[in-house]
């Protein structure tokens, strides 16, 4: 049995990727029964597109297998979810979402807004937060002060 530890560190090590290609380097796996589904990072510039969050890219790759809901699922990512990719993680009802760092400027998973936690909606997921937290926000850091 793997720990969050482990699939944050491949969630980071997606994150990596983005970097290297310009992107903002946040990572996110798809789990399973303790079996990686799928991997991504963001591709917003490579992609042309703001909607190329990691988040929704892996949570895409499950639902095109033939899921539709993702009750069983875990979902790591290196960043705080957006609204959006709250959005479509209740939409796609994932079971459980554990991430890095938080996103205080745009985080909808507890410091900005509380979307994954709001009892007004259909679907809660489990959140765990802070997994590897220096390391996740440390590379974002990074990725930031090198284009300043």
């Amino acid at each position: 049995m793997h720990s969050d530890e482990y699939f944050m560190r491949l969630a980071l090590a997606e994150a990596a990727k983005a970097a290297q290609l310009g992107e903002i380097p946040v990572g996110a796996v798809l789990v399973k029964d303790n079996e990686v589904i799928a991997t991504a990072h963001n591709q917003t510039s490579g992609n042309n597109s703001p909607l190329g969050h990691a988040e929704k890219l892996v949570i895409e790759n499950a639902l095109a297998d033939g899921e539709k809901y993702l009750y069983s699922y875990t979902l790591y990512v290196t960043l705080e979810p957006c609204i959006m990719c709250s959005g479509v993680i209740i939409l796609s009802r994932i079971g459980r979402v554990v991430y890095g760092c938080t996103d205080p400027k745009a985080g909808a998973a507890g410091s900005l807004y509380h979307l994954l936690q709001d009892k007004r909606l259909n679907h809660r997921p489990e959140v765990t937060a802070g997994i590897l937290e220096t390391e996740c926000a440390s590379m974002l850091t990074s990725f930031f002060n090198s284009k300043r």
